[in-house]
Parts: C-alpha cells; sequence; structure tokens
C-alpha cells in the first residue's frame, strides 16, 4: 500500500473500536504500513492526521514492536501534533513506551528505545502537562513521566510540583491520577530508602 492509498483509506476510519482494530490489524500484518501511517499522523494540519493516530496508537496496544522501528521518527516530531484528537493517541503512545521499557522490561523496546527519544518524551509530555490539554493527554503524561522519572532523578520532583500546582483547579480525573501517581512516586521513595 502507498502512502496515497492509505491516505485514502484513512477516509473510512472512525473512531469505532471495530475500524480501529481493523487497521491496527493491517499494520500488525505489514508492519511496514506504520511508517506511512506515523506519516500522516505527523501531516499535523490534516483532517486525517487524528485518523492515523488512532490507529498507531491501536497497533501499538496490541503489538509494540510495531513502532519500535519508527522510534526516531516518533519522537523527533510528537512534539509537533496539536490537534486535540491526534494528540491523545500520541500521549498514549508514550505511556504504552515507557510501560513497556520501565514496568514489563520488554527486551525489545528496551534494545530499541534510546536514552534521548527517552528524553524527548520527558519534554514532550512535561509541555504536555504544563499546557492546556484535555485531560486524557494530561494523564497519559503523568504516567510516562512516572516510568521515566525511575531512571531520570529530577523528573518525579518537577512531576509532584506539577501535579500539587495543578490539583486545586483540576478535574476529576486531572486529580485521580495525580492520586495514583503521586502514590507510586511515594511508593518507590521509600523502597529506595530502605
Amino acid at each position: 500500500m502507498t502512502l496515497s492509498e492509505l491516505y485514502d483509506e484513512l477516509a473510512y476510519v472512525n473512531h469505532s473500536r471495530e475500524k480501529r482494530a481493523y487497521y491496527a490489524q493491517l499494520i500488525t500484518n505489514e508492519p511496514g504500513l506504520m511508517e506511512l501511517v506515523l506519516e500522516i499522523l505527523f501531516m499535523v494540519d490534516d483532517t486525517r492526521s487524528p485518523k492515523a493516530g488512532w490507529i498507531a496508537e491501536f497497533a501499538t496496544k496490541e503489538d509494540i514492536t510495531t513502532i519500535l522501528p519508527h522510534l526516531e521518527l516518533f519522537t523527533t516530531k510528537m512534539h509537533t501534533v496539536y490537534q486535540d484528537a491526534a494528540l491523545r493517541p500520541v500521549s498514549k503512545i508514550c505511556e504504552e513506551l515507557a510501560i513497556s521499557y520501565y514496568k514489563l522490561k520488554n527486551p525489545q523496546t528496551r534494545a530499541s528505545l534510546a536514552r534521548i527519544q527517552r528524553e524527548r518524551m520527558v519534554t514532550a509530555a512535561f509541555d504536555w502537562l504544563i499546557t492546556d490539554q484535555k485531560v486524557a493527554v494530561k494523564a497519559y503524561s503523568m504516567t510516562t513521566l512516572y516510568h521515566l522519572g525511575t531512571e531520570i532523578d529530577w523528573v518525579h520532583r518537577d512531576l509532584k510540583r506539577i501535579m500539587e500546582d495543578g490539583y486545586a483547579t483540576g478535574s476529576a480525573a486531572f486529580k485521580a491520577r495525580c492520586r495514583h501517581v503521586s502514590s507510586w512516586i511515594s511508593k518507590r521513595k521509600k523502597t529506595k530508602s530502605r
């Protein structure tokens, strides 16, 4: 499938689980398509960018290895995405990568996700957390930063401060994620001090 054919196909994609699953399976069967999906995702002004994001997210959740060969492209361009419907899947992909790398210790993810790419994820997640974004983007960013902070010392300190600053004015969902992430940080701190 060419870029133009995939672009045309995206006209038929909606946010339904069925459509996302269909295209995610297509990528799983033909992993080379992920690069094309990402190219469309990074056409940030295009109405099909969010649709490409939905597919990239779903494929990554189904099989993390589909995005691993494209981490340089993904991490160098993720900060350019600004449409709410496209930014949510980008932040979710970051969360999936962080969980795979730090919590699940997936050997393929650990071999693929370079230090500079993890640092780009830190920068993007903090940017999303301190700017006016939807709660899902902020929630995924908090989880991403928690995991990245298990390696990069200063991240937890700054994350806690930002969560505390935003707590009073945050939505119920934001506050709930803050409580979860704060408890993870506290438990980690206690474990490290033993």
